[in-house]
C-alpha cells in the first residue's frame, strides 16, 4: 500500500488524500481547498473546478489521468447545484469518457463546503 499526498493537498483530518493498492487508486473525498488552506466558495462553479483540480493533482502525483477514474461519488449540500456541477464535471473527462457515478445529497460537509468528490481509479498492472 502506498499513500499519496501531493504538494498543496492537505487533509482536514486523519486520512490520506489517496492510497494506491496494486493497480487501484482510492482518492479520499476532496473539497475545494486551495493550496493556502482557504476554501473556494465564490460560486458553485468555481468550487467544483477547485475540487476537480485537487483530484487532478492527486492523479498526477500517482502518475494517472482523469480517464483512468472508474468510479466517482459526488456529495452536494443542495441538489439545486446538480446541473451546474454537471456542466463543470463533464469538461474534466476527455472525450466523454465518464466513470460510473452517484450523486448524494448531504446535510453538511467539512469546512462549510457545498461539494465533495471521491474517486477510484484503475492504474493497470
Amino acid at each position: 500500500m502506498q499513500r499519496i499526498t501531493p504538494p498543496g493537498i492537505t487533509p482536514v483530518g486523519p486520512y490520506s488524500p489517496a492510497v494506491r493498492v496494486g493497480p487501484w487508486l482510492f482518492i479520499s473525498g476532496q473539497i475545494a481547498l486551495r493550496t493556502d488552506g482557504s476554501i473556494e466558495k465564490s460560486s458553485i462553479e468555481a468550487e467544483t473546478q477547485q475540487v476537480l483540480e485537487n483530484l487532478r493533482a492527486i492523479l498526477n502525483a500517482a502518475g494517472a489521468a482523469p480517464e483512468q477514474i472508474v468510479k466517482v461519488s459526488i456529495f452536494l449540500t443542495d441538489m439545486a447545484f446538480f446541473a451546474t456541477v454537471n456542466s463543470v464535471y463533464e469538461r474534466f473527462f476527455p472525450e466523454g469518457k465518464y466513470p460510473a457515478r452517484e450523486t448524494i445529497a448531504v446535510s453538511a460537509l467539512p469546512r462549510g463546503a457545498r461539494i465533495e468528490i471521491s474517486a477510484i481509479a484503475y492504474l493497470g498492472e
